[in-house]
């Protein structure tokens, strides 16, 4: 058997990190090499297995990619946009694979991204779920047979503390959607709708967003016709869907050309 993927996790001290960290030790084929986390963090130099409730595995917390860089082979992050292209770099200068499931990115920072995929293998995902991903496909089919006589709106509720609206998941079906329509969603995307917005415009695409409480991420996309409404649901009650697509996206990764990978590649969908 081969030796498993090094991987380092940025933001190991976050829910995700720590979910992450648990879905590592459950797979055979990778193993947790670096824990790095935000300068001035007071649970640095801790131990990050423990943080994340597991054994002790003497993988200490620090806020130096740097120092690290020779220690892993993969590194995944959750964290804020700042954050990935604060390590992206380094990433490129020694030809570290990426799995990155932060959201919010600008247009600017996705094509920043996309140059650099040309030198190192990217994973980069909205969601990492493999229900998720199964769900996007089903959009696109469902998009391709109903057409343009159903208008479609898509609505996200998360938890109270994240800070994007919408979702990089709701995007990410919003997009699905559209190309199953022939669209492109830049064209035709509606954020918000307040006061006298007039009639519904058939080509247009909705989104609506709920923050509050502890929801780890609910999403419907509603084609709604006349006489008749389909509705396309996930609803996610843990966050270990997406750390254990995270982790088996890593051992994916490791070793691929350089280039832009989805979920859906990992997955072969």
């Amino acid at each position: 058997m081969s030796n498993p993927i090094r991987i380092a996790v940025l933001g190991a001290t976050g829910r995700m990190g720590r979910a992450i960290i648990q879905a590592a030790a459950q797979n055979s084929q990778v193993k947790l090499a670096v824990a790095l986390d935000r300068e001035g963090n007071p649970l640095l130099g801790q131990d990050a297995s423990a943080l994340a409730g597991l054994p002790a595995s003497g993988v200490l917390v620090t806020d130096s990619l740097a120092a690290a860089i020779n220690d892993f082979d993969v590194l995944i992050d959750f964290s804020r946009p700042e954050g990935t292209l604060a390590v992206l770099p380094l990433c490129l200068k020694h030809g570290k694979g990426l799995v990155i499931g932060t959201t919010g990115f600008t247009p600017e920072q996705k094509a920043e991204l996309g140059a650099a995929a040309k030198q190192i293998p990217i994973c980069l995902s909205a969601n990492y779920s493999i229900g998720v991903n199964v769900t996007l496909r089903l959009l696109e089919l469902a998009a391709k047979t109903l057409g343009d006589d159903y208008d479609v709106e898509i609505v996200e509720a998360h938890h109270k503390h994240k800070v994007d609206a919408p979702s990089g998941t709701a995007l990410r079906m919003g997009e699905a959607v559209a190309a199953g329509l022939g669209r492109d969603l830049n064209d035709c995307a509606v954020y918000e709708r307040y006061g006298n917005t007039g009639a519904r415009d058939g080509k247009t695409i909705g989104f609506a967003t709920i923050r509050g409480g502890d929801v780890v991420g609910d999403h419907t996309v509603m084609f709604l016709g006349d006489g008749e409404r389909v509705e396309i649901s996930h609803k996610a009650t843990s966050r270990m869907n997406f750390s254990n697509g995270a982790v088996k996206a890593s051992a994916w990764l490791s070793g691929r050309t350089p280039g832009l990978y989805e979920m859906r590649d990992v997955l072969g969908l």
